[in-house]
């Protein structure tokens, strides 16, 4: 991974997380909070493959497990977040050939996020995670992050590309 890359995706994670807790978390939704930071870890690893998939994730998940107001066990989000990543930049190659692809990455990633993150929960005897409460938040973590992924997604993408080309032609 180039230094203009980590730069990229660090800042794309600043920014995310950022824009996550302080606007997003606080918007009067029905349901769940679209999640901008897995958003970015999902493109990212479209655009970069698993590795730089499972790296972003991890980060960007220890990143949401440390900012305030996080109220669960340091590492959740980072094991939550390090699956999705490698798994969506296992999908790299289909994703350049169609547009369809990364809105299903998404709807998955969406989906196995809420999963995943209510599992572990469970596994550790959270008593925040039930499972009505992961019923009820499915559909609408589904929708949001899809809607959300036609305009983060594609910034990313070409953001990451613009870094690849200058890369290459210095």
């Amino acid at each position: 991974m180039s230094a203009p890359r980590v730069a990229l995706t660090a800042v794309l994670v600043v920014v995310a997380l950022a824009l996550q807790v302080t606007f997003l978390s606080r918007l009067p939704l029905p349901g769940a909070t679209p999640d901008l930071v897995l958003l970015v870890v999902v493109a990212t690893a479209l655009s970069g493959g698993p590795t730089v998939g499972l790296l972003t994730g991890f980060a960007a998940g220890l990143a949401l497990d440390l900012v305030p107001p996080a109220d669960h066990e340091v590492g959740r989000w980072a094991l939550v977040l390090t699956v999705v990543g490698y798994l969506s930049g296992l999908t790299q190659v289909e994703s350049r050939r169609s547009a369809f692809v990364p809105l299903v990455v998404v709807a998955a990633a969406a989906v196995g996020s809420v999963l995943l993150y209510a599992g572990v929960g469970a596994l550790l005897d959270d008593p925040n995670v039930t499972w009505s409460a992961v019923t009820d938040l499915l559909p609408t973590a589904l929708v949001y992050d899809v809607v959300l992924s036609a305009f983060a997604v594609p910034a990313v993408l070409a953001l990451s590309r613009r870094v690849e080309h200058e890369a290459v032609l210095r």
